[in-house]
């Protein structure tokens, strides 16, 4: 019996898609536990690629099930389209994805309060997908879940409900024209036809499997320093990525998690506003952007590019009890002459022992690097790690030293082949 969760160690866009699906060949289940269709989870088999914001990755493995579990926020627009997708690309569906009942919707008026939100002042950076009002609404016990398309009057009943004071919210503060609560319900009725075929117990499900000797490999969205409560916050997301979230967005409990794997990109990138210490405003974060086509799969913004930050690794790795990393990417620093390592933080001239998630704090903090020759060599065909060049090798001794980190799996281009096992 194996359990294990996948986490994004940085600030999200890691590569987890590309890790899932080499990962997934070795587990009977797939389950997301976290986030919404804000994800973007890429992955590129041969000349294909695959993008894809709900349904986990390891649906492009066959024999591999795939579940969402009620940690997931779930856009109804967003999903269908994702299976519409998969199905044109032969990709079977139908009796390999299951949705948990207790999955919170996304509403038109989520989407749309996003929206707002994001186009005042104090914009947090978030993809206006509905996400965090989605997540508002279910601790303000509003929401309005998957097991409630099952029961259409109480649907409409609370479709009726939350409209009357959203579109109250619409017109007295936003000044903005009403939602139409009966094309709403109307939509939602009909995306009940449609996901009533997957909707599963998942909890029992999961556990069942368990008991049975399945395996399984809990997937997470964004990254650990997104965390509402361990990230930077308020520039965060509204769900927990880091690895307690996938016992809460499952109900896998504790006790049966076995492993838990960070995945870590070579370098720093953020999406969004919010405090980046080892962030370039130069060259070399353009070209780290460049040539790491850094920008955002669910979006397409550009991605704030920066050193690779050990100190705050090491603080991923403590919060989450990674045991072991993948690092992807390492192929983009290949055209670098000097790479830079961020191992701690000071400020004032006091070097700091701990990760500040004060974000004040960490706005004025002074980055502390180590600097390394770089390869200036293609790695791309590297198939194992004793093929990497010496320096290649260097550079990932030092920041597994530096973070306190074991590389198992190493990354070097995009498609599902240039990914080779350490070990």
């Amino acid at each position: 019996m194996k359990v294990t969760v996948l986490v994004g160690s940085q600030w999200g866009d890691e590569g987890k898609g590309k890790i899932v699906d080499l990962l997934s060949e070795k587990y009977d289940i797939v389950t997301r536990y976290q986030g919404g269709a804000n994800a973007g989870h890429t992955v590129v088999i041969a000349d294909r690629q695959y993008i894809l914001h709900l349904i986990p990755s390891g649906i492009l493995r066959e024999n591999v099930i795939c579940v969402i579990g009620n940690g997931v926020v779930i856009d109804p627009t967003a999903l269908l389209e994702e299976i519409t997708l998969l199905e044109k690309n032969n990709i079977k569906v139908d009796g390999r994805l299951f949705i948990s009942q207790n999955a919170h919707l996304i509403m038109p008026y989520h989407k749309l309060l996003d929206t707002i939100s994001e186009s005042g002042e104090n914009k947090i950076g978030t993809t206006g997908r509905g996400i965090g009002p989605c997540y508002i609404d279910k601790y303000a016990r509003k929401g309005i879940k998957i097991v409630d398309l099952l029961n259409r009057k109480s649907l409409e009943e609370k479709i009726r409900k939350n409209l009357e004071e959203k579109n109250n919210l619409l017109k007295k503060v936003y000044e903005h024209e009403e939602l139409d609560v009966e094309e709403i319900i109307k939509q939602y009725l009909e995306f009940d036809k449609t996901i009533d075929k997957y909707i599963k117990d998942v909890p029992s499900f999961l556990n069942q499997s368990i008991s049975e000797g399945k395996s399984i490999l809990l997937e997470g969205a964004q990254g650990a320093l997104l965390d509402v409560d361990f990230g930077t916050y308020p520039f965060v997301t509204s769900s927990s990525p880091t690895s307690g979230g996938a016992c809460t967005g499952t109900g896998i409990p504790p006790n049966k998690i076995t492993d838990v794997i960070g995945i870590v990109k070579a370098y720093t990138t953020r999406v969004g506003n919010g405090p980046f210490p080892s962030e370039l405003l130069d060259e070399d974060g353009n070209k780290l952007r460049e040539t790491g086509a850094e920008y955002g799969a669910t979006t397409g913004r550009p991605r704030r590019c920066g050193w690779f930050d050990a100190f705050l690794v090491r603080y991923s790795v403590m919060i989450n009890g990674i045991n072991s990393v993948a690092i992807t990417k390492l192929d983009v620093l290949s055209k670098m002459d000097k790479i830079k390592v961020c191992t701690g933080y000071s400020i004032n001239g006091k070097t700091l022992k701990t990760f500040p998630t004060d974000v004040d704090r960490l706005s004025n903090v002074k980055p502390i690097y180590k600097t390394l020759q770089g390869w200036k060599v293609d790695i791309s065909n590297c198939g194992n790690f004793s093929e990497l060049p010496e320096k290649t090798k260097e550079y990932l001794n030092f920041i597994s030293d530096s973070a306190g980190i074991k590389i198992d799996i190493v990354s070097v281009g995009p498609k599902r082949n240039q990914t080779f096992f350490v070990n």
